[in-house]
């Protein structure tokens, strides 16, 4: 057998360090969020007793619930390669106006969630046409919106809080079925709905190629502005339902209420693998990213962390994931 030539074997190296890499890549995007939260969660109940309780646990999965709604709706406008930064300014905007419509003295319930809810479709349209029709970069269309939309909430209260809502609405936010609390269950029912439309409906791979190349998904026939008006409909729509029962939750609504979840919801679909150039991502991965935001800002809590602290750390995981997004994708 004849000896290989020394280029062949230096490229056949190459090749099996360039394999190797993938190979760690696949890996990491697979089970490295996963070992990360177990280690979060293993960490935690080591140093902290209060921490690993059905109480506790109950308690983690309902805060994380409302950037969770929020979340799923992002991971559909990601996944285009799109952002909408308007999510924070829907939640305090939805709650107003549903908790106006659900006074104490009332048993008002189905009118205030859907006039509530279809505060978040109407803006989720409105950041759609300036994308699509005008052509405006979707991080400056829905920060102007975000702008908008909180002023929207301050106008329509005057910059008053909004309290003593129905006790119908309320159960919403505080109820329970059984011994699992309402929002959990509506959690999960959203998150399976959402991640059975992205992984086993036509409209799921349409998202998925939009994302990847819309030039390319325009030549084969993929309605692509219908698409993009599609994600930020169901962004909003799932903005205004953390709003509602975020409000239904602590029996009133503030118009400044959800301030910053944009960022929270970002950082948990970064960190749940969605890839920023779009293309990539799961709701599975997001749930996984929202759940280990919110077990890290239980446990800084029950450690007793200043809350300046806790903003640096939560902003050292969105950078890590971030650079893990993009080692994932070269």
């Amino acid at each position: 057998m004849s000896a290989l030539p020394l280029r062949d074997i230096f490229t056949r190296a190459d090749l099996g360090d360039a394999n190797r890499t993938r190979h760690v890549q696949h890996l990491l995007g697979d089970y490295g969020l996963a070992v990360v939260f177990i280690g979060c969660v293993l960490g935690l109940s080591i140093t902290t007793d209060s921490f690993l309780t059905m109480d506790n646990v109950v308690n983690i999965v309902r805060q994380s619930s409302i950037i969770g709604f929020i979340a799923i709706g992002m991971t559909f406008v990601m996944i285009t390669g799109g952002i909408d930064l308007s999510v924070g300014s829907v939640v305090g905007l939805s709650g107003v106006v549903a908790a106006s419509l659900a006074p104490d003295n009332s048993k008002a319930f189905v009118l205030p969630l859907v006039v509530g809810l279809a505060v978040g479709p109407a803006v989720g349209f409105v950041n759609a046409a300036l994308i699509v029709r005008a052509g405006i970069l979707p991080f400056l269309a829905t920060l102007a919106v975000m702008a908008a939309t909180r002023g929207m909430a301050l106008v329509y209260t005057n910059g008053q809080p909004v309290s003593d809502l129905s006790p119908a609405f309320d159960w919403l936010g505080s109820g329970t079925l059984g011994p699992v609390p309402v929002p959990i269950i509506l959690f999960v029912i959203v998150a399976v709905i959402a991640d059975h439309a992205l992984q086993r409906t036509r409209f799921g791979r349409h998202v998925y190629a939009v994302g990847g190349n819309p030039e390319s998904a325009r030549i084969v026939g993929i309605p692509v502005r219908g698409i993009l008006l599609s994600v930020y409909l169901i962004a909003g729509a799932l903005a205004a339902f953390a709003g509602i029962v975020l409000t239904a939750r602590v029996d009133g609504a503030d118009p400044l209420a959800g301030t910053g979840y944009e960022l929270n919801a970002i950082a948990a679909v970064v960190i749940g693998g969605t890839s920023l150039f779009g293309g990539v991502g799961s709701i599975r991965g997001t749930v996984l990213g929202v759940l280990l935001l919110g077990v890290v800002q239980n446990g800084l809590d029950l450690l007793n962390v200043s809350s300046y602290y806790q903003e640096t750390i939560q902003g050292l995981i969105l950078v890590i994931a971030v650079l893990l997004n993009r080692w994932k994708s070269d």
